[in-house]
């Protein structure tokens, strides 16, 4: 029985550490960056697009279901809580979008789970590719809703913030956890 309960217990503290992170970044985007907001959930900085992709490469499929769930949490109560249709989608792209950049990386780079092979080269494509994936899936979404008033101004903007709030959160954890002695250089 326990042999079975631990991993179902790693999976929930995979995916309570995903939404717990999640909202404290989109807390302090709030906080530092509320003036740089293009329209509702699109920054010139948008630090919780890092978050996404950090707990996805950290948590894989347990990080993608914090974040379909803390997104819909998010959307229904904070960001559209008029609009059903929208909060319903955006949590599904929110989390779709990180997730198929983490698939994606797996088959381009035979990404490991330690993440030992992703180099900082890699990284930054990675990072790249889901500063675009984000928005062309929310644009998609967007256009089939016929939501397109400031389209490519709109999608624009949301590729520089999440690529710019991406960079900031991930080479961030990055140099904190360069600060840490890894396991080869304390033998």
């Amino acid at each position: 029985m326990n042999a079975v309960t631990s991993p179902i217990r790693l999976q929930l503290v995979m995916v309570l550490t995903t939404m717990i992170a999640f909202v404290l970044m989109l807390m302090v985007n709030e906080w530092l960056f509320s003036t740089l907001e293009f329209a509702r959930g699109i920054n010139w900085i948008y630090l919780p697009a890092g978050m996404r992709l950090l707990c996805t490469l950290l948590f894989a499929e347990a990080g993608a279901v914090g974040l379909l769930l803390v997104s819909w949490l998010v959307c229904f109560f904070y960001f559209f809580p008029d609009d059903v249709s929208r909060s319903f989608m955006g949590g599904i792209l929110a989390a779709a979008a990180p997730y198929l950049a983490y698939r994606i990386a797996q088959q381009a780079f035979g990404l490991r789970t330690s993440l030992s092979n992703l180099s900082s080269k890699r990284l930054f494509a990675l990072i790249v590719f889901y500063s675009v994936a984000s928005p062309v899936l929310h644009h998609i979404w967007f256009a089939i809703h016929g939501e397109t008033d400031d389209f490519v101004r709109s999608f624009c903007i949301m590729f520089i913030g999440d690529l710019n709030g991406t960079v900031i959160v991930v080479y961030a954890m990055k140099m904190i956890l360069s600060c840490f002695p890894s396991s080869t250089r304390a033998k």
